[in-house]
């Protein structure tokens, strides 16, 4: 399984035509992924029979939130659930960089009274001790976790995600990602021990209305082309090839 980080309708609907199953569906991904629009999970139900794991997340930056900030994912975790998003990708971290144990279990119980998926996301790689936390995260019936193995990329934290793997794979998913691409997908995947990985599969596309005379909306990663990032249809495909 190839699951694809998509940050847009439009991406949705590459992955869709490439013949994708499963995307991880955000907005603002230059921020590390953030809550997607309803127009966006509406339209990718519309138009795609793809598997789609919504982002609740409502800023950059850490996984230890505000009570305000709570309480708006927790409305945002509703409206997609209503929507018919197949499952919410999320993650509570405290300020010992601990899993959140009540606000994960609050978002786990909401999730699967739906009939949806759990999933934690890469917060799991800020915590100061992984097997405690992905034992905590079992108990409190999370189905899946997106990690690179505490490493900043997958291929790096492989010596990891395989422990993890051999410890826990018969009672929680463990989903590789960060740094995926068609050249390792294999060996993290055969060395871990999954048939799954996350990949974001990103390319540039141009927009030259993005610097004017005295201003500039590019991003940083993207200043000298003018560019935002979007999904590679040939990136997705030779993914595909490998996640058979």
């Amino acid at each position: 399984m190839l699951e694809v980080c998509c940050g847009s309708f439009e991406d949705a609907l590459i992955v869709h035509e490439c013949g994708g199953k499963r995307i991880e569906l955000n907005s603002a991904l230059p921020l590390g992924g953030l809550t997607p629009s309803l127009g966006s999970l509406i339209l990718v139900k519309q138009y795609t029979d793809l598997e789609v794991m919504s982002m609740v997340r409502v800023r950059e930056a850490g996984f230890c939130y505000r009570p305000y900030q709570y309480e708006q994912m927790m409305e945002e975790l509703k409206l997609l659930l209503a929507y018919g998003t197949d499952g919410a990708v999320f993650g509570f971290l405290t300020e010992e960089r601990e899993i959140d144990l009540s606000r994960t279990k609050e978002f786990v119980q909401m999730i699967h009274e739906e009939g949806a998926k759990a999933v934690f996301h890469r917060a799991f790689d800020c915590v100061r001790d992984p097997y405690q936390a992905m034992e905590q995260l079992i108990d409190l019936k999370v189905d899946r976790v997106l990690t690179s193995g505490l490493e900043k990329t997958a291929e790096e934290g492989i010596p990891l995600l395989k422990e993890l793997q051999n410890r826990y794979g018969n009672r929680i998913e463990i989903l590789p990602g960060s740094g995926v691409r068609a050249e390792n997908a294999r060996r993290i995947m055969r060395e871990v021990g999954v048939n799954q990985v996350h990949s974001s599969c990103k390319e540039w596309a141009e927009d030259l209305t993005t610097v004017g005379e005295k201003v500039s909306f590019a991003s940083q990663e993207g200043e000298a082309k003018m560019c935002y990032g979007n999904i590679s249809a040939k990136k997705v495909e030779d993914l595909l090839q490998i996640c058979v």
